[in-house]
């Protein structure tokens, strides 16, 4: 069955940077666009990111852009998220996500999560 696997979160400090990475099996990696989506606190999901298939073409929500850098690697089935110029707005719930409707959060499968903080 599909499994997304995210690992790498954790507590920083304002203006440092953590690298999100998901493991991806089950599923045809290579062939299917993939997303990070994150979930503020009291807030809903707000969608962040998306890498296509073939050309790694890429999108962001303006909220991250030029902060964030999403990536694939097709061999290895894993995608990564680099954060950096983090800010306490990016405490969040950070999901990987596959078979998402364009820059939405209505997806079809699903990561567990892993927990960002960016606190002093």
């Amino acid at each position: 069955q599909v499994q997304l696997v995210e690992s790498g979160g954790g507590l920083v400090q304002p203006g440092g940077s953590l690298r999100l990475s998901c493991a991806a099996s089950g599923f045809a990696f290579s062939t299917t666009w993939m997303h990070w989506v994150r979930q503020l606190p009291g807030n809903g999901r707000e969608w962040i990111s998306t890498i296509a298939t073939h050309n790694g073409a890429t999108d962001y929500a303006d909220s991250v852009k030029g902060r964030f850098t999403i990536s694939r690697d097709n061999a290895a089935s894993t995608l990564t998220l680099q954060m950096n110029g983090l800010k306490p707005d990016d405490t969040a719930l950070y999901y990987c996500a596959a078979n998402c409707n364009w820059r939405s959060t209505e997806c079809d499968y699903w990561g567990q999560g892993t927990q960002v903080t960016v606190s002093s």
